[in-house]
């Protein structure tokens, strides 16, 4: 048995926890406004990682910690706020812990500056261009340049309940990028939740884990498919062709295979079997 700290218990994190527990593990959720009543046996410890006072009685005996904290907004305060302010608090308290937890911390494929189309994977030069990306970016480097068995683990992009901002683009006959294709990537919700459990049962079985891990499906598909495949499940109107000029932006496409070569297999492998069953 494992004692775990989640630090933020969104939609992700409260999930995750319910599943650590009842694997056997000792788990507490840090969150600023937890549940009133505790359920599936997950304790929870009220704080705001950005005020150091609200951290002076928090345990400092857990074995791992999972780091999966979003900001207030969108912009460089929010960020800032997060992964700078409220992880140096964070680490400030455990620094004096013996011995010192493992970190594993989730991070976004935002990280990648590449925007031609490229396949990227952990080894990829990962140089942000705008300041929320950088800031995380900032903060993965402090984490595994702390001790090696930390994780940082990139998501790229989150739907499932409650995420599902492509479907209401659908819905409205967007404009979108036809030619060049403008590749995307995407996980499942479920999926995030696995991957994190997963990787804590490898470690935890003495399997010996790399620093980094790139969490997306199997199809990095383009836009124009998945918006004209939304369109067509939800009987709207296809997509109309956006207007673009000749330097328009290609995106990336993520390569998961550090993670399947682990061993974990996908629940939704591509945006067909997670999106049927939104739709459903």
């Amino acid at each position: 048995m494992a004692k775990i700290l989640i630090i933020g218990c969104g939609a992700i994190g409260m999930q995750l926890a319910h599943i650590l527990a009842a694997n056997g593990h000792q788990v507490t959720g840090l969150k600023r406004s937890p549940p009133k009543t505790a359920t599936g046996n997950v304790d929870y410890f009220t704080a705001d990682i950005t005020i150091p006072a609200d951290l002076k009685d928090l345990p400092a005996d857990f074995g791992t910690v999972y780091f999966i904290v979003s900001p207030d907004g969108r912009n460089e305060e929010s960020y800032r706020a997060i992964y700078e302010s409220g992880l140096n608090n964070l680490l400030n308290k455990f620094s004096l812990a013996d011995p010192n937890p493992h970190w594993i911390f989730v991070s976004s494929t935002s990280v990648y500056g590449q925007s031609q189309g490229e396949w990227v994977d952990e080894d990829s030069i990962a140089q942000p261009d705008n300041t929320s990306s950088q800031l995380i970016r900032e903060a993965e480097q402090k984490l595994m340049a702390l001790d090696a068995s930390n994780i940082v683990v990139r998501f790229s992009g989150i739907y499932g309940p409650g995420r599902e901002h492509l479907l209401r683009m659908a819905m409205q006959a967007s404009a979108i990028q036809q030619n060049p294709h403008y590749s995307t990537n995407r996980i499942h919700q479920e999926d995030c939740v696995g991957v994190l459990a997963f990787l804590l049962e490898r470690r935890l079985a003495g399997v010996t884990l790399e620093q980094c891990y790139l969490a997306s499906d199997d199809d990095p598909a383009p836009m124009w498919e998945v918006m004209s495949w939304l369109a067509k499940q939800v009987n709207c109107q296809p997509p109309s062709v956006k207007v673009i000029d000749n330097d328009c932006v290609l995106n990336k496409r993520c390569s998961n295979q550090r993670l399947k070569a682990l061993g974990y297999q996908f629940r939704y492998p591509g945006f067909k079997d997670g999106y049927i069953e939104l739709i459903k």
